[in-house]
């Protein structure tokens, strides 16, 4: 219903910013990092994702697409709801989330408050599970940096491509972002951040 909402910062409260958009204050629960991002006063731009349910209506806001796709991508696996898909993003930045489940990293999962073992074992396995499907389609993008090196980091670009498309994005768009970036001489962490970057641009 609502991609964004853009306006003046009315009010950074914990979890929640409003946003005065033509003077309807707009009240988004949201991340740490993305309250980090914000001054009040001062006229932001949130993507957001609205959560019907049949006593209320939520509405989430994020700074960036990264997060917004990292919110929606948690909050469909089983027993993970919004309250705790905020924890995760409010410790863990979209890149280190993806990072974390493409290693199996539970314990950057499990720094969140209210998620324990079960879950974040959960929040691995099932994603794992949907990317092993999709995982053939993504290679090298040809042309960039990482074809002309050879096989040597082949399977970090993999992981790299792999990590985006646990944030939702396609193996199109994943091979555009990647183009150019420097696979070879990178940690997976910073090609991660750098695709993402070109991303938003």
């Amino acid at each position: 219903m609502f991609y964004y909402v853009e306006g003046t910062v009315a009010e950074v409260l914990p979890s929640l910013a409003v946003i005065d958009c033509g003077g309807v204050g707009y009240a988004c629960a949201t991340t740490n990092h993305t309250l980090a991002s914000l001054n009040k006063g001062k006229v932001s731009r949130l993507y957001t994702y609205l959560n019907v349910r049949e006593d209320a209506m939520d509405l989430f806001g994020f700074a960036t697409l990264a997060e917004l796709n990292s919110f929606k991508m948690l909050i469909g696996i089983s027993g993970v709801g919004p309250k705790a898909a905020l924890a995760i993003l409010s410790v863990s930045t979209p890149e280190h989330l993806a990072l974390a489940i493409v290693t199996g990293d539970e314990k950057t999962l499990t720094v969140a408050p209210g998620i324990g073992k079960k879950i974040a074992q959960r929040i691995i396995l099932e994603l794992k599970d949907k990317l092993a499907k999709e995982q053939a389609s993504f290679g090298v993008p040809a042309g960039s940096k990482a074809a002309s090196s050879g096989a040597v980091f082949s399977s970090k670009a993999t992981e790299a491509a792999t990590a985006l498309a646990v944030l939702g994005y396609s193996s199109q768009e994943v091979a555009i972002a990647m183009d150019g970036v420097d696979v070879a001489g990178l940690p997976l962490e910073e090609i991660i951040r750098q695709s993402l970057k070109k991303m938003v641009k």
